[in-house]
């Protein structure tokens, strides 16, 4: 405190001074922490050594006799208390007071000065973004991102963040993990603020969001980091996007355009009501509302991706499909639309209704024979014009069927068998076809569970394990084909193509090792020759020296110790 101002016992006193602290007086505080009543003044609590409400005057330094005016007895507004700062008197003036403001911040009120700012500069001039706009998301863009759309909705993003509570605290940051936080936008998977932010953002866009409770923790909380009803501040940067990819082989990639309503979705033999637009490189090659059985799509020039698109969607739901050539048209094309063979293809399909099928739990051993029966039929048409995707929707289903089912007549288990046996010998021969040969093996290895002669599950098995390489083994069934049929020529053939492979592929592993077992011999040999070298220079180097005597060797052993 200054000098002059002496006393027994320090008071407190309020004196206006200039506001700078205050939104209502222009700075960035909010307005209901401020109790000035006119602009840019406010009352705050000071301390005065040496004054008194008494006296009303302070000893000034020598020469200067100016009064002090008495000041009112106030309290800190909150909007400075907040801060930290300690007041002491400057100059004083019967006519003008001003109070200087000394700073005497510790870190974490700095961080919480800090922090009220960035919460209050968002609250003052963020975008709401919320689709009620009640103002639970707030959003600035710090830095705009690149051209292009934004994700949607199950699309994969990968984003860097800083989570601050208002204070300014930090509670979380993937940057201080060096490691960018990977989630499903709109799956729930992350608090609302997120899912509705984020789907805002461009690549490369960092912004700033505002999140109040409801949109965030609530009244729970997330201990021991977020108290309960917590508003949060983040900051978000949107490093990458992608669509979902509904089976995890690169076939199918869905990017929800507008979420369906409810949990249900399509089964195989659901039947559906859909409108779709086809495009290939830029062109639209289709357009139409079709009603049609999932799984027989390709009766109206729908390719198989969007069969296996519809199980995964929910009524109402308006999505873009990216087809791999495997699950568009695949190696025939479409002629009908001009689409050659092995071309990528772009589907918009919005779900309008569908009715389930019946689960198989749901169905009586009568009427599972006979759809059995039926879809055997249309697997066998599929299977004939190459379409074996389709082929296996339909054996897939007597699987599905009969597979569990128990307590069957003598009549209905006999029934039951034969459909199985020729649903897994025809789904062996699809995958061979799809060169899934592990799942052919599979399949072959059910169909001789129920019957282990059967010369077509010998034979398909062993053609999947030749094509794996498994020659040995794909030679033994080869064997029990003949056993079985000992006029069977084409299993006599492929024991010698199997007998062929394996010779080639053993000289070719000879070839490989000699290789490698010759260099290794030229390294060491070379190595042997290196240290050969090294060795001869120095037993010259002795010769030259000549042998020590006794004497001498006493002497270097002396000098040395």
């Amino acid at each position: 405190m200054p000098a002059g101002l002496r006393g027994t016992q320090p008071e407190s006193f309020s004196v206006p001074i200039p506001c700078r602290l205050c939104p209502q007086h222009g700075a960035p505080w909010p307005r209901k922490h401020c109790r000035g009543e006119s602009p840019g003044v406010f009352e705050s609590q000071i301390r005065l050594a040496g004054a008194s409400p008494r006296q009303g005057t302070a000893e000034r330094p020598q020469g200067d006799r100016s009064p002090i005016t008495q000041p009112r007895v106030e309290v800190f507004p909150r909007c400075v208390s907040g801060l930290g700062l300690s007041l002491h008197l400057q100059t004083f003036s019967k006519d003008c007071m001003v109070a200087r403001s000394k700073e005497t911040m510790t870190t974490d009120e700095a961080t919480k000065s800090e922090g009220e700012v960035q919460a209050a500069a968002l609250a003052e001039r963020g975008e709401d973004i919320t689709p009620s706009k009640d103002r639970g998301v707030l959003k600035i863009i710090k830095r705009p991102g690149s051209e292009g759309e934004s994700p949607m909705i199950g699309d994969k993003v990968y984003v860097h963040y800083k989570g601050k509570l208002a204070n300014g605290k930090k509670f979380d940051s993937s940057r201080d993990r060096n490691e960018p936080f990977i989630f499903s936008l709109g799956k729930g998977q992350v608090i609302k603020a997120w899912d509705i932010g984020v789907a805002t953002m461009k690549k490369g866009e960092i912004c700033y969001l505002l999140c109040k409770p409801e949109y965030a923790y609530g009244s729970a909380g997330s201990a021991p980091k977020i108290p309960s009803n917590a508003t949060l501040f983040f900051e978000v940067e949107l490093l990458d996007f992608k669509g979902e990819d509904l089976f995890e082989d690169g076939g199918i990639i869905r990017r929800i355009k507008r979420k369906g309503e409810g949990y249900s979705n399509p089964n195989e033999g659901a039947t559906v009501e859909i409108h779709l637009e086809g495009f290939c490189g830029g062109r639209r090659f289709d357009c139409k509302d079709v009603k049609f059985v999932v799984g027989e799509g390709e009766d109206h020039d729908i390719p198989i991706g969007i069969d296996k698109a519809l199980e995964k969607m929910q009524r109402g739901e308006h999505c873009i499909l990216y087809l791999s050539p495997r699950y568009g048209f695949g190696e025939a094309g479409k002629p009908k639309y001009g689409i050659q063979g092995n071309t990528e293809l772009v589907y918009e399909v919005t779900l309008k209704s569908f009715e389930k099928a019946k689960e198989s739990w749901e169905m009586d051993t009568k009427e599972k024979l006979e759809q059995a029966a039926v879809v055997k039929e249309k697997g066998t048409m599929y299977f004939k014009e190459g379409k074996y995707l389709q082929a296996v929707i339909q054996y897939g289903k007597i699987v599905s069927w009969l597979e569990m089912e128990y307590g069957l007549s003598e009549k209905e288990s006999k029934a039951s068998e034969s459909f199985l046996l020729a649903a897994f010998l025809n789904l062996a021969m699809c995958y061979l076809k799809l060169r899934e040969y592990a799942k052919a093996v599979e399949c072959c290895d059910k169909a001789l569970g129920l019957d282990q002669d059967n010369e077509k599950g010998l034979y398909r098995r062993g053609e999947a394990r030749l094509l794996m390489n498994e020659f040995e083994l794909a030679k033994c069934d080869f064997q029990k084909v003949l056993e079985v049929n000992p006029q069977n020529k084409a299993a006599k053939s492929q024991i010698s193509v199997c007998q062929k492979k394996t010779k080639e592929h053993n000289e070719r592993d000879r070839r490989i090792y000699a290789n490698m077992f010759t260099k290794f011999a030229e390294r060491d040999a070379k190595e042997a020759a290196s240290k050969t070298g090294v060795e001869k220079p120095a037993e010259k180097a002795t010769c030259e020296k000549g042998p020590k005597t006794s004497g001498a060797e006493g002497e270097e052993a002396e000098g040395h110790v």
